[in-house]
């Protein structure tokens, strides 16, 4: 693999880890190589935007060790996300083991130390039982899957520039913001979108009551 001139963007590695929630309790996290998830089509997932992520990375050092930046951090934002969208929360334990076994599982796709990259890895949480009434789901899947990705932006650790949008609205006060939900990233798709034509590398986004730039209203999309 030519880790120097990695995109970020997906790659198949060996192995994800999956853990389901039913019947109240969650079930111990098992190892697959498959990339598909069974869904029933009126999964709240799907209807009800019952979904949220996270994103970190585990580094290789200079002394060949594998090393993930505040985890902890990352797990507590996934709890967070968890209660706003009414999900079953993951407990810090699922979440550590998870993102450990999927990286050791999966340690030769770790770029080595020098080369600018990354393992990025991705937690993932859906609400998976049939619904057709606005309701939560009364079980759930957490996945964790990993990548090997280049920077973010494709300059690098260098400056970017950014658009600052007014047309859109990524986040609305009381709303979804505070959390980390696919739904949200949706939401700035075509503000990031136009950015990408107009040559930036992507979005400010812009108090939604206020449209002003205020250090709690700016609100720049990432990856993770």
């Amino acid at each position: 693999m030519d880790w120097k001139n990695l995109s970020f963007s997906y790659q198949k590695t060996h192995y994800n880890v999956r853990s389901t929630f039913s019947d109240g309790k969650w079930s111990e996290p098992e190892l697959t190589d498959s990339e598909i998830i069974p869904m029933h089509m009126a999964a709240t997932a799907l209807h009800y935007g019952q979904e949220i992520f996270e994103g970190l990375k585990a580094f290789c050092g200079k002394d060949g060790k594998i090393r993930l930046f505040r985890w902890e951090e990352n797990a507590r934002r996934f709890r967070h996300s968890a209660r706003g969208l009414l999900m079953e929360e993951v407990p810090e334990e699922l979440f550590r083991e998870a993102v450990f076994r999927v990286v050791e599982a999966n340690r030769d796709f770790v770029p080595p130390y020098g080369s600018g990259a990354s393992l990025y890895i991705r937690p993932l949480l859906i609400g998976t039982s049939a619904e057709l009434g606005v309701k939560p789901s009364k079980e759930y899947l957490f996945l964790v899957f990993v990548s090997p990705v280049g920077p973010y932006f494709k300059e690098g650790f260098k400056p970017v520039d950014m658009m600052i949008c007014r047309e859109f609205d990524r986040a609305a006060p009381h709303g979804t913001g505070t959390f980390k939900a696919g739904g949200n990233y949706a939401a700035g798709m075509r503000a990031v979108e136009r950015a990408h034509q107009m040559g930036y590398s992507n979005v400010i986004f812009l108090d939604a009551k206020e449209k002003n730039t205020s250090t709690n209203a700016v609100r720049p999309t990432s990856s993770g």
